[in-house]
C-alpha cells in the first residue's frame, strides 16, 4: 500500500536523507548521497524494492510523529493492543560516513516487536550478499556496503533480515545502519546517547541563528531546517527535493528526478536564507557553482549533481511500478540540457543580494558574472524552455525575458560593473532598457489587460507573479495590477494557485510556491488581509510535521510531487518575511 506523503517524515545529515512513514518504515534512502542509487525504494515501488521497518507485531491502532523541538530528530509513537513503543530516528552529522540510528523504547506494556530489513541496492533491483556477525549483518553489492548493528536473534531468508524481540516499558534497544565503500572497514557505530545529544546540538545551534520573531514562526523554522538538510554539506550544493519521480499528477507521466542542484531553485533558496541571516550557506553555494562551472563559463548548465559534475543522463527504471502506480520512474534529468534564459537572472540577482549582505566578491565570481552578461547580450533574443521546463518547442517566455532584464539590472548595480568603461556601461544600460521595452510591448496583451505567458500568446501562468517581485514593474502599474487580477480570476482552485490556464496542459493541482508568490504581490499592493489568507491557506496543506511537496490536489486533499520540495519551503519563508515587513511599516 502506498504511503501518503502526509504520513512521511524526513531525517538527514547534510549528505543524504531518509523518508520514514508513521508506521516506522524507512521507505526512501539513497546512500551515500542525495543522488546516489536508493537501497530503500519502497516509496516508488513496493516492499520488494527495499525498506527497513520497526514496529509492533500486532496491528497498530494509532501512531503519532513529531520532531524533537527544532531538530531533525524524529519520534514515532506506535500503539497496539499490547502497549506502546517509541522509535527515535536520526542521522548523526559526520563526514562521508552516513549512519542512521534507531532507538526503540517501551512506553507502555510489553510489546512484541519486529524489525524487518529488506535492503535492495540500485533502486530495488539488486539483493545484497549478506553475512551475519555478532549482533550484526553486513550487506555487500558491488562498491557499496551496509552494516546493520544491534540485532539479537535474526532470521535471514531470501535476502530479508527479520528480528523479533519484546520491548517492556522503560526498556531501550538501539539499532544502527552504517554505509561505507565495500573495500573499506565500516566505521564503528557511535554511542547512541552521545550521538543523539550531538545531533540535537547541531540542529539547535544552527536554527538559533534565526532569532527574529515573525508570524508563523514554527513553520518558518521548520522550513529553514528542511532547506538546511537539502544542502550537501561537503560541497555547498543544494538539491531541489529529496526524491525522484513522485508524480505531479498520480497515474501520469510527469515524474521527474529532483535530487540535483538547479541554479534557479538554489538562487531562490539562498535569498530566503540570506534574509534569515544565513550568509555562510550563500558563500558555500557561490564557491560550489564556481567549481562546477570551472573555466567553461559559456557552457554553464541549469543544473548539476551535488558534487558539481555535469552528466545527468535520463533513464527509466522499468522494474519499479512507481508511486501510486505512476510510471515511468526516472533517474537523471534531461532538462539539464535545456536552454532556460531565466537562470542567468536568478544567478546575478542572488549574487547581488549576497554582495549587499556582505559576501566578499572573488575574481572568479566577477569573471562568471561578466561572462553571463556577454552571453545575454545576444541570448536574450532567443526562445527558451521557460521556468516550468516545458519539453515542447522553445518560446519567448515573458518570465524568462524578465529574468534576463534582472541580470542586466543587477549587474549594473553591483561591483562587477566597476570594471566597465563608460562606453560599455552605456551599451549595457541601453540593452537593459531596450529589453524592458520589448517585454512591455510583446509580452503584454491590452485585450486581456495582462502580461501573457509568452510573446504573442493569449494565456497566462503563475510565473508572471515574479515581475513585481523582481522589481520589473510595481504593483501600482495598471498592467501589473491587471495581470495579478487575471491570475486571481483564472488560476485559483479552492483558494490555491495553479501554474497554468492553457488548455494544452492537462489539469493539475495547486503549485504551492505560487500561492506564496501571490501573497507577496498582494502585500506589494497593500492587500494585507488577502495576503494573510493566502499564506494561511497554503501553509494549511502541509503535512502534520510541516513538510511541503511541490503540488497539492484540492480534490483529493493530497500532497503531490517530489517531497519535501525546497522551492515550496523557501517561498513560505519569503512570503512570511514579507508579511512581517509589511506589519512593521
Amino acid at each position: 500500500m502506498t504511503t501518503p506523503l502526509e504520513n512521511l517524515a524526513m531525517i538527514g545529515d547534510g549528505e543524504t536523507v531518509a523518508l520514514i512513514s508513521s508506521a516506522g518504515s524507512i521507505e526512501w534512502l539513497c546512500l551515500p548521497r542525495f543522488d546516489s542509487a536508493a537501497c530503500c525504494a519502497r516509496l516508488v515501488g513496493n516492499t520488494d524494492h527495499g525498506h527497513w521497518t520497526i514496529g509492533p507485531e500486532a496491528e497498530i491502532s494509532g501512531c503519532e510523529q513529531r520532531y524533537q523541538d527544532d531538530t531533525l530528530i524524529l519520534e514515532t509513537d506506535m500503539h497496539c493492543a499490547d502497549g506502546a513503543i517509541r522509535v527515535t530516528d536520526f542521522m548523526p552529522v559526520r563526514d562521508h560516513c552516513p549512519l542512521i540510528v534507531r532507538i526503540v523504547e517501551g512506553l507502555d506494556g510489553t510489546v512484541p516487536t519486529v524489525l524487518t530489513g529488506k535492503f535492495r541496492f540500485d533502486y530495488g533491483r539488486m539483493p545484497p550478499w549478506i553475512t551475519l556477525g555478532d549482533k550484526s549483518a553486513t550487506m555487500h553489492v558491488g562498491p557499496d556496503k551496509l552494516v546493520l548493528c544491534g540485532l539479537g536473534e535474526v532470521e535471514h531468508v531470501d535476502g530479508t533480515l527479520t528480528s523479533r524481540f519484546e520491548v517492556k516499558k522503560g526498556e531501550r534497544h538501539v539499532f544502527t545502519l552504517g554505509y561505507s565503500a565495500a573495500h573499506e572497514e565500516a566505521p564503528e557505530p557511535p554511542d547512541a546517547d552521545k550521538a543523539l545529544k550531538e545531533t540535537r546540538q547541531y540542529w539547535e545551534e544552527w536554527i538559533s541563528r534565526f532569532d527574529r520573531p515573525v508570524p508563523y514562526e514554527r513553520e518558518v523554522r521548520r522550513s529553514l531546517l528542511i532547506l538546511k538538510a537539502l544542502i550537501h554539506r561537503p560541497t555547498g550544493g543544494l538539491v531541489a527535493a529529496a526524491t525522484t519521480s513522485l508524480p505531479e499528477r498520480p497515474g501520469g507521466e510527469l515524474n521527474w528526478d529532483y535530487r540535483y542542484c538547479w541554479l534557479r531553485d538554489a538562487a531562490f533558496t539562498l535569498h530566503a536564507l540570506i534574509a534569515c541571516g544565513y550568509l555562510e550557506e550563500a558563500t558555500a553555494w557561490r564557491d560550489w557553482i564556481l567549481r562546477a562551472v570551472g573555466g567553461a563559463e559559456d557552457k554553464m548548465q541549469i543544473m548539476y549533481r551535488v558534487d558539481g559534475s555535469r552528466r545527468l543522463d535520463e533513464a527509466v527504471l522499468d522494474w519499479l511500478p512507481g508511486y501510486r502506480f505512476s510510471k515511468p520512474v526516472r533517474i537523471g534529468n534531461a532538462a539539464a540540457g535545456q536552454f532556460q534564459l531565466d537562470v542567468f537572472g536568478e544567478m546575478l540577482n542572488m549574487l547581488h543580494t549576497s554582495e549587499q549582505a556582505g559576501m566578499e566578491r572573488t575574481e572568479q565570481g566577477l569573471r562568471l558574472e561578466r561572462s553571463i552578461i556577454d552571453q545575454l547580450e545576444s541570448a536574450w533574443k532567443e526562445p527558451d524552455h521557460g521556468i516550468w521546463e516545458d519539453r515542447g518547442k522553445p518560446r519567448h517566455y515573458v518570465a524568462s525575458k524578465v529574468m534576463a532584464w534582472v541580470a542586466f539590472d543587477r549587474f549594473l548595480k553591483g561591483s562587477g560593473c566597476e570594471q566597465l568603461s563608460r562606453k560599455e556601461h552605456a551599451r549595457l544600460t541601453a540593452v537593459r532598457d531596450r529589453l524592458h521595452e520589448v517585454i512591455c510591448i510583446e509580452g503584454y496583451s491590452s485585450g486581456l489587460n495582462s502580461f501573457t505567458s509568452y510573446f504573442g500568446g493569449q494565456t497566462i501562468d503563475a510565473s508572471l507573479l515574479l515581475l513585481p517581485m523582481m522589481g520589473f514593474l510595481p504593483m501600482s502599474d495598471e498592467r501589473m495590477a491587471g495581470t495579478v487580477a487575471r491570475i486571481e480570476n483564472r488560476l485559483l482552485v479552492d483558494g490555491l494557485v495553479r501554474r497554468h490556464e492553457s488548455e494544452s496542459v492537462s489539469p493539475e493541482g495547486a503549485f504551492l510556491a505560487c500561492g506564496f508568490w501571490l501573497a507577496e504581490c498582494q502585500l506589494m499592493d497593500d492587500r494585507r488581509e488577502d495576503a494573510a489568507r493566502m499564506i494561511e491557506r497554503t501553509i494549511a496543506v502541509a503535512s502534520p510535521l510541516g513538510l511541503l511537496s511541490e503540488e497539492y490536489d484540492p480534490a483529493c486533499k493530497r500532497l503531490n510531487g517530489n517531497f519535501p520540495q525546497a522551492l515550496s519551503h523557501l517561498a513560505l519563508i519569503s512570503a512570511v518575511l514579507a508579511l512581517d515587513a509589511h506589519d512593521r511599516r
